[in-house]
């Protein structure tokens, strides 16, 4: 018999909200967050309604500036840049510290508000947390050698990021910045993720670190972010058609920019036996439903293995658990362990949904198809933003998830008989920021893996964005200006001697670290 399940006790979002007033009511009014701009809290911009992908609940939406207001954010950044850049190294170093220490006394708060905001399953949504903490502390640690002779630059480095790594993405990339001696600037991402944010930058504005976050749309505060004259740097993290217009915009005012896009990330599998190894890793595949910019939706198989590789792959992808993030048997219940919960926002979930329903109607071939009943749901709760996970064999070249990222729990396998033909699937993008070869013998990985067009290829292992000194990057379209990672990141936002070609992908060149 079905057990009926309940939310866990104190985690409904009046719950969190009412922690977010006591621990930040600078940043936090009765029903909305603020703009923290000019060195305090706002309370401006039109706020938004917003409903949380989980189950419909209501929760905080963006206040949304502006592009006149957006531009005296800028230059108030400008103003805050200047004073930033001549505090000494070993105070900033004190107020990233601490800031990383107050993080990590709220990691269940922020967690808890990336579960609501943008549907992470708890395991992932404390570990993206943990992820900014613990990567910042290593740069705290060791910055001194990865600034020897860089000074900030000239101006403030603005951030545009997509919505489903606020913490490890976007937080680390602003303390690390600001670790550097900019001051920062960051857009919350318009899907999700405003309150984690603001909860987060409340902590670092404490410390007295440099940071603006405003909301808006991206046209109306893009002249702002991207084209004012006092910005220093732009990074940005989204998808290829925004990132290309941002692209343009940097490319012809010569701004110091980086630019993570979307890629088509594959797995081939070529002459391989190990077949325990990779049903292993099917189910961790699925994370967070594939939304994130290192998943692999695309496997390549020869022909000749696709039925050992279904015997290993279905009945892996068959355990996946999916439900309400806070979903439990009984209120004080352990949260429950989930491979993924909601996409985004129940548009997202149309969206796959339709892709789905074409390919099929085109002449995919379904393999497989999760089923609702054995999702983990409160009763009666919303499941408009739900996805199950669908395997489809062999995509039609008219549809989106032949050669785009679909962002969600979509697998799609092109099968190839000759190495050529393996290459060319692999490369069906345009780039890549990271992809796997699966084979037995190793001088063959050796021979076809320089020949993918991705920054990190792995060798019948998953490879990943990467923390510390990792280095990261993408070629083709998935990504335009500075590599980051390790020191260069540093590298990436601050200034080093005249003439310095920094390793990138750039329009005129392109330089392997």
């Amino acid at each position: 018999m079905a057990t009926t399940l309940t939310l866990k006790s104190g985690t409904s979002w009046p719950d969190t909200w009412r922690r977010c007033l006591a621990v930040a009511p600078e940043a936090f009014r009765d029903d909305r967050v603020l703009n923290l701009w000019n060195a305090s809290w706002q309370a401006d911009g039109r706020t938004l309604p917003a409903t949380s992908p989980v189950d419909g609940t209501p929760i905080a939406g963006p206040p949304r500036l502006d592009g006149v207001t957006a531009h005296q954010a800028v230059r108030a950044g400008l103003d805050q840049h200047r004073a930033w850049r001549h505090v000494p190294l070993e105070e900033r170093r004190a107020r990233i510290a601490a800031t990383l220490d107050a993080l990590a006394e709220h990691r269940e708060l922020l967690a808890l508000l990336l579960v609501w905001e943008i549907g992470k399953p708890w395991r992932l949504a404390q570990a993206d947390v943990d992820r900014a903490v613990d990567g910042v502390r290593w740069y705290v640690d060791g910055i001194e050698p990865m600034l020897d002779g860089r000074p900030p630059l000239d101006g403030p480095v603005s951030n545009i990021a997509s919505w489903n790594y606020p913490m490890s993405v976007l937080v680390h990339a602003l303390l690390v910045q600001a670790l550097a001696g900019n001051a920062v600037i960051a857009k919350t991402p318009t899907d999700g993720g405003v309150a984690c944010l603001t909860l987060a930058c409340a902590l670092a504005a404490r410390e007295g670190v440099p940071i603006t976050l405003v909301s808006g749309s991206g046209g109306e505060l893009s002249r702002a972010l991207v084209r004012a004259p006092e910005i220093g740097c732009v990074s940005f993290v989204g998808g290829r058609d925004t990132g290309a217009a941002v692209a343009t915009a940097v490319a012809d005012l010569g701004k110091r920019h980086v630019l993570e896009q979307e890629g088509l990330n594959t797995w081939g599998i070529w002459n391989h036996s190990d077949w325990d190894t990779l049903s292993a890793v099917v189910p961790k595949l699925f994370d967070y439903g594939k939304q994130r910019c290192t998943a692999y939706p695309r496997f390549v198989v020869q022909r000749s293995l696709f039925d050992d590789f279904l015997a290993a792959y279905l009945p892996a992808v068959r355990t996946l658990t999916l439900g309400h993030p806070l979903a439990v048997e009984e209120g004080d219940d352990p949260y429950p362990r989930l491979d993924f919960g909601p996409v985004i926002n129940a548009a997202k979930a149309k969206d796959l949904h339709d892709q789905i329903a074409e390919a099929i109607d085109r002449g995919a071939v379904p393999l497989h198809r999760g089923r609702a009943a054995d999702a983990r749901f409160l009763p009666g709760q919303d499941t408009s933003a739900y996805v199950q996970p669908v395997t489809l064999l062999g995509p039609p070249p008219s549809s989106p998830l032949h050669h785009a990222e679909p962002f969600g729990p979509v697998d799609t396998i092109v099968l190839v008989d000759t190495e050529a033909e393996l290459l060319a699937a692999m490369n069906a993008s345009n780039g890549a920021l990271v992809a796997t070869l699966s084979t037995d013998d190793r001088s063959t990985y050796e021979r076809l893996a320089p020949q993918i067009r991705a920054f990190k290829v792995g060798h019948g292992t998953a490879r990943s964005r990467g923390d510390r000194d990792e280095l990261f990057g993408g070629f083709g379209a998935s990504w335009r200006g500075a590599f980051v990672g390790g020191e260069l990141l540093v590298r990436a936002v601050t200034q080093g001697p005249t003439g310095e070609r920094l390793p990138g992908n750039f329009p005129d060149y392109q330089l392997m670290p």
